[in-house]
Parts: C-alpha cells; structure tokens; sequence
C-alpha cells in the first residue's frame, strides 16, 4: 500500500518528534568524559545511548501505539504488525565517546519489512535527512547544502569511505581491497554521517558489513531519495535476515562495477 501524503507527514511527524527529544537527551552527554558498558559482541553502549531509546520509544508509543518498535538497546515490542519503527538511538558510540560530531540518531519505519521512511539524526551539528519512499528527501542544517547525490559513473574518480578497518574482517567475500584500489581515495570513519553525506554528494560509495537492521533501515529512503542506491553487495535489497553488507553509491551507474569488485575482485566490463 502507498502512503498517502496526509499518512507520511503524520509519520514523519513522530520520527521528527522522536528525534528532537533523542537529541535533548543526546547534547549534555556529549564531551562530558561518560563511560561505557561492552555489550556482548564488545560494541560499547552508554547511558546516552539507552536514555535516548527509552525517549524516542516513549513518543513513538504516544502517537503511534499501534505499530511495532524494534530498538537496537531494548529489543522488540509489538512484533507481527505491518509498520515497524526501527531505532538506533546512537549510531557511532565510539565516535561519541571521542567527542567526535560524526555519531547520528537513526529512526526508520518499516512497512511489512520495508524500509519507508528514514532519519538520519545529528543532535550535536543539528544536521538531519528525512527520507520518505516516493518523495525527495529534505535536509534541514544551518548551513546550505543541496540534497542530491552527484554524478560518478567512473570507479577511478569516486571517494570511497568505510566506517573502520576492522570491519572489513567480517566481510563474507575478501575483495574490498580491490574496490578500495579501484577508487580514487578512500576515508575512514563516519557511521551514518558519511551516508548522510553521500546524499549531499560528498563521497560517491560507502562499502561496509556487519551491519544490523537498525544500522542501515533508515539510510535506505534517505539516499534512494536523493537519487542514490543502497544494497548489499551483491546488489540485491537489503533484508533483515541478509548477510550484513551494505552497499551504497551516490550515482545508480557505480553500482554494478562495485558490486563486481566487491564479490568477485573485477570490475563489470563496459
């Protein structure tokens, strides 16, 4: 089903509202020297982190208490609906305990598995991307930046960035040198800011695994609606039961050629 315009601006209105509280929550914790908590797979988690969820979770429920809400800190509530929010209150908690602005709130709604609308949230730049499937997607900042991946059809002239190396060592095929080699440069770090970026056209491919639900649900309406693609990388649509690649490239046409050289080494032949 289509969401109608009166439907997705009422959605889009929760996820704003979640965002702004996450953010509130979010600022007086940032540089303040907090602690952190190793989860089970050692990622770390921080009192911001699960704060931040209990708060977007609380609006969610206010206003839409209907729909099912699957958090990457508190887990599920409300399974086997059509619409399911997706949470990742704190995208890149080693970026925010290092004081680093490249951390992200992310707020996605799922649509019988599908993602349909995204946010990409940063509390501390007050930069955010509002995807919704079918529509452009906007970018509120403080600063001007128009909302649209760039022109690349060449792999030799694309940034390429990763969020970290030893992300990599979970990759299920051993080719991301060969796109990295491929590429003009590559960058390292960002979590979902760099994707955030790739919709304003500032990096052209972002090549990363090991990616949960709630890491890329929300990335997938805001770049598709500022004329990019998001998959894994073999170029299929990303599922919650996949593999844990994630492909994104600002220009449709870098698709093809990175997905070959990431699953098999060797670029497409034009």
């Amino acid at each position: 089903m289509t969401m109608t315009l009166h439907d997705s601006d009422r959605l889009v209105a929760a996820a704003t509202a979640a965002a702004d509280v996450a953010g509130c929550v979010i600022r007086p914790f940032f540089r303040q020297g907090i602690g952190a908590d190793d989860k089970d797979d050692r990622s770390p988690v921080t009192i911001a982190d699960r704060t931040a969820e209990r708060a977007i979770r609380a609006v969610l429920a206010e206003r839409l208490p209907d729909h099912g809400v699957l958090g990457e800190e508190f887990g599920q509530e409300r399974p086997g609906g059509r619409y399911c929010w997706v949470i990742d209150p704190v995208d890149g908690t080693r970026a925010f305990l290092t004081g680093r602005p490249t951390f992200g709130t992310l707020i996605a709604l799922l649509e019988d598995g599908v993602p349909v609308l995204g946010v990409i949230d940063q509390p501390v730049t007050g930069e955010r991307w509002i995807g919704v499937r079918g529509r452009p997607t906007r970018y509120e900042s403080r600063w001007p930046g128009a909302i649209r991946t760039r022109p690349c059809p060449d792999i030799g002239q694309a940034e390429l960035s990763c969020t970290a190396p030893e992300m990599i060592e979970g990759a299920p095929t051993p080719h991301w040198d060969a796109l990295r080699r491929s590429a003009k440069r590559v960058s390292w770090g960002g979590d979902c800011y760099a994707y955030g970026l790739l919709a304003l056209g500032q990096i052209d491919v972002v090549a990363e695994c090991t990616m949960k639900i709630w890491d890329w649900a929300a990335l997938v309406p805001v770049i598709e609606g500022a004329g990019g693609r998001v998959t894994d990388w073999s170029g299929r649509p990303l599922r919650a039961d996949g593999d844990g690649t994630v492909l994104a490239v600002g220009d449709p046409t870098l698709l093809a050629t990175a997905s070959a050289l990431l699953c098999e080494g060797r670029p497409t032949r034009s």
